[in-house]
């Protein structure tokens, strides 16, 4: 839903402050009788009150967050804003705000710094639930993909255990792999992010590989991709002192790098297998 128009802004704001001490009936006749809180309808005030409730913002009235922080937040992550999935690469700095956002914040007093960074706190965890929504169909659709098409036996580990380093292992007589899945929505970027455990295992296991799953909106498979390790390896940092140890890292891998398909589970490969696993299909796909 696109951010609520300024006047319904500063509604939530009001209503948000005064929920603690108050119930709904009580706080609606106060916006409606007293003059400090003419300014604005009881329309609006009923318009503010609907939005707060769909954006799940009265089940945390009580937040210690400012309530004027707690709608500017909301009104960007419901706004459904085609920037916010790449604020992190777009918005660069407060100079860089979209217009949407810079009157969402002068309608609730932020300043362009505060704007800039409510919308990085937003981004990140947006980023990070979908991550995690993302992550976990991809790894089950990578694994129902490898059980129909290979002969072999596929273990989704990850469903039981995160510590080993990789996701889903296939084993088959003189076979081994071990796979750590990277799942994307989109077909014109591809960003992930790998722990030291994974890095870390990723060294030491001549079975670990790095696969790239891209799905279509209805979460389904529309290409595969593994990552060469030699590449992973030279981007990643470096622990610079005795005091300071990195835990994950993050890479943008530009279209030239991922391999179509997984070569290293050929030798598995079933006859009629899908193509999405040979490399045939390509990447990202269709």
């Amino acid at each position: 839903m696109p951010a609520p128009p300024e006047p319904v802004l500063r509604a939530a704001v009001r209503w948000l402050d005064r929920l603690p001490a108050s119930g709904p009936a009580r706080i609606r006749a106060l916006f409606t009788a007293h003059s400090d809180f003419s300014d604005l309808t009881p329309t609006q005030y009923d318009a503010a009150y609907d939005w707060l409730g769909q954006a799940g913002l009265l089940d945390g009235a009580h937040s210690p967050i400012p309530a004027h922080r707690r709608v500017f937040d909301a009104a960007i992550a419901h706004s459904g804003a085609l920037w916010l999935p790449d604020a992190d690469l777009l918005i660069r700095g407060p100079d860089e705000l979209p217009d949407d956002a810079v009157r969402t914040a002068q309608a609730l007093g932020l300043g362009e710094s505060e704007a800039y960074a409510q919308i990085a706190a937003v981004w990140g965890k947006v980023d990070a639930d979908q991550r995690a929504r993302i992550g976990a169909a991809g790894e089950l659709a990578l694994a129902d993909l490898l059980t129909a098409s290979t002969d072999a036996s596929v273990e989704h580990v990850a469903a039981w255990a995160d510590g080993y380093g990789y996701d889903i292992a296939v084993h088959a007589p003189h076979h081994r792999s071990h796979l750590e899945v990277k799942t994307t929505l989109r077909r014109s970027r591809l960003t992930v992010y790998l722990s030291r455990n994974e890095y870390e295992t990723m060294l030491r296991d001549p079975h670990w590989e790095l696969v790239a799953v891209r799905l279509a909106p209805d979460l389904q498979p529309e290409a595969v991709a593994t990552l060469p390790k030699d590449w992973i390896a030279a981007q990643a940092p470096t622990d610079r002192g005795p005091h300071g140890r990195w835990e994950s890292y993050r890479l943008d891998v530009p279209p030239g790098i991922p391999v179509p398909g997984i070569p290293r589970i050929a030798p598995v490969l079933a006859e009629g297998a899908s193509k999405l696993l040979d490399g045939t299909a390509g990447w990202p796909g269709r």
